[in-house]
C-alpha cells in the first residue's frame, strides 16, 4: 500500500473514532488523531535552525509577529525558528511576559471580548475539551505578566493552514508537531518577548 492509501484510511478510522464518543479517553486525543497529519505546509515556516543575532539569553522565546515566526533562542548565536500564525489585526499581544502554566490537550473557552467580536463563538461559551477538534491544539504555553494570566498563549491548532498569516483572536498558533516540541523544551518561567 502506499502511504496516500494508509493516510486516508486513517483519516476515515480516526473521523470514525471522533463520531463514537465511548472510543475516546479522557486523558488524551481520540484514538484517530495519531493518523492525521500535521504538516508545516508552507516551507518558509518550517522548523529548522537558523542564525540569531538578538540580544536575548539562550532559552527565551521570542515571537517575531511582522515575519510570523517564532525563535526559541539558543546558545552560540542560533535558534530554533518556528512558522507561526499571529493575532489579526488589533488584537495581538506585544511585549514581554513569562510562561505562567503549560497544558497538554487543554480545554478552551473563548473570552467574552471574543463572542462580542465574533457571536457564533456564543455556541462554545460553556467550552470545548481538550482534544483534536479543539482550538488550542495538543499543547498550551499560558503567557502571565506580574503573575497574571494575560489570557494570551502560544499553543497548537486544528488549522495547520493558518500557519504565516494573521487569523487568530490574538493568540500565537504553532503547528501541533511543533508545539509539542516547544511544550518540551520550554519551562514554567521562560520568559517570551513578542514583538
Amino acid at each position: 500500500m502506499d502511504k496516500q492509501h494508509i493516510t486516508r484510511r486513517g483519516l476515515v478510522l480516526g473521523s470514525l473514532a471522533l463520531m463514537l464518543p465511548g472510543c475516546t479517553s479522557g486523558d488524551g486525543p481520540p484514538l484517530g488523531y495519531r493518523f492525521a497529519r500535521d504538516p508545516d505546509a508552507d516551507p518558509r515556516y518550517r522548523r529548522r535552525e537558523v542564525a540569531y543575532t538578538g540580544s536575548e539569553p539562550p532559552g527565551t522565546i521570542v515571537v517575531d509577529t511582522a515575519n510570523r515566526y517564532l525563535y526559541f533562542v539558543e546558545a552560540e548565536g542560533l535558534a530554533t525558528r518556528y512558522g507561526v500564525a499571529v493575532g489579526e489585526a488589533g488584537l495581538s499581544f506585544k511585549g514581554e511576559a513569562t510562561i505562567g502554566r503549560k497544558a497538554e490537550w487543554p480545554s478552551w473557552k473563548p473570552t467574552n471580548d471574543m463572542i462580542q467580536r465574533k457571536p457564533r463563538l456564543a455556541q462554545y461559551a460553556d467550552g470545548i475539551p481538550g482534544g483534536p477538534l479543539n482550538p488550542l491544539g495538543a499543547a498550551a504555553l499560558y503567557l502571565y505578566q506580574n503573575g497574571q494570566d494575560t489570557l494570551f498563549r502560544l499553543h497548537g491548532t486544528n488549522a495547520p493552514w493558518s500557519i504565516g498569516r494573521a487569523v487568530s483572536n490574538g493568540c500565537i498558533r504553532l503547528t501541533n508537531a511543533n508545539i509539542i516540541e516547544l511544550y518540551a523544551r520550554a519551562r514554567v518561567g521562560t520568559r517570551v518577548v513578542v514583538i
